[in-house]
């Protein structure tokens, strides 16, 4: 199989240099060579992040970095990162993750072969010191595993890290320049190749996913963010319906708005329709079907009674909550 550049986009801002170097490395080391490691750095304040980089220009010419004269903020900087590529295959990348040396090659091969616009594969998640917490983040999450055009699904709720990921140009060219909604670059890119050509998804860790504390909620589990929230605002039915609110508008209908904003299909509507009457939802909601016609598939196991708690009853989330 012919190789052609592949285009890695990272977004740095202050980042622990252990973690970058670490990441860089794991790019440079890939078994594909024909790749494009574009890094944007978000103003960093920090002089050690900027050096290191400029270290690593040096280094090797597939790096090519670009310095923010002021802080864009993380989805601005992806959609800068996203102007500046010109490949016909893009990747995200974190700043503090491993990538096997496989992993380029072995995503390339998937998208080449099933004809699809977007492919995704399981990560392991590590800590700050690379100690292995979960072999499968994947199963972990009880995330989706997508092989096709599930639209609604991609709608209804995020499936896949965008550092999981690889996409094609076309997908690309329809997510820029950015709509006002856009509140994750790993969401709507995701929902465009479902109603493109499709997405594939690769059952196998191709990399370490690092969890640390300025990680703000990615990677945790739902008790681990609860648990999180209550530290920081209290365990009263107030703190509980903000944390509430928080997770059922800006983690599920906001991307369904974007979503929507982007390529409007009649189910939309009715999903929009479901977040709306159960943020309205006081103490408890009936219509169970629904949750599980937009938000079900195969695997979700536990997480869709958590999330059904969640959306449905609310007194009882909030006994959880106090109890927890």
């Amino acid at each position: 199989m012919q190789e052609e550049k592949i285009d890695v986009l990272m977004a740095t801002y202050n980042t622990n240099i252990d973690f970058l170097k670490m990441q860089i490395d794991s790019l440079l080391n890939q078994t594909y060579k024909e790749i494009n490691i574009i890094i944007s750095d978000d103003a960093s304040t920090h002089e050690d992040t900027k050096n290191t980089l400029k270290e690593y220009l040096k280094k090797d010419n597939r790096i090519q970095v670009f310095f923010n004269e002021k802080n864009l903020g993380y989805v601005k900087n992806f959609e800068f990162l996203l102007e500046k590529s010109k490949a016909n295959y893009i990747m995200f990348c974190d700043h503090d993750d491993i990538w096997y040396n496989n992993k380029v090659d072995m995503m390339y091969k998937k998208i080449v072969e099933t004809k699809t616009d977007l492919v995704y594969c399981n990560a392991r998640q590590i800590d700050k010191d690379g100690k292995v917490l979960q072999e499968s983040y994947i199963d972990y999450k009880h995330l989706p595993k997508i092989n096709g055009k599930n639209c609604i699904l991609a709608c209804s709720r995020h499936i896949a890290i965008g550092c999981s990921q690889m996409f094609t140009k076309n997908i690309k060219e329809q997510m820029i320049p950015y709509k006002k909604s856009v509140i994750a670059h790993d969401w709507i890119n995701m929902y465009l190749a479902t109603l493109a050509n499709g997405v594939a998804y690769i059952d196998e860790p191709l990399f370490d996913y690092r969890l640390h504390e300025e990680n703000e909620f990615g990677g945790r589990s739902l008790n681990q963010n609860l648990n999180r929230w209550k530290k920081q605002y209290g365990n009263t039915y107030k703190a509980y319906s903000k944390y509430r609110n928080w997770a059922i508008t800006d983690t599920f209908y906001n991307g369904s708005k974007m979503c929507d904003e982007y390529v409007h299909i009649d189910v939309n509507d009715k999903i929009l329709n479901y977040y709306e009457k159960i943020i309205e939802t006081k103490v408890f909601n009936i219509h169970f079907l629904k949750y599980f016609k937009y938000l079900g598939f195969n695997g979700i196991k536990s997480r869709a009674l958590k999330e059904i708690v969640l959306f449905h009853m609310p007194l009882l989330g909030f006994m959880k909550f106090k109890l927890r």
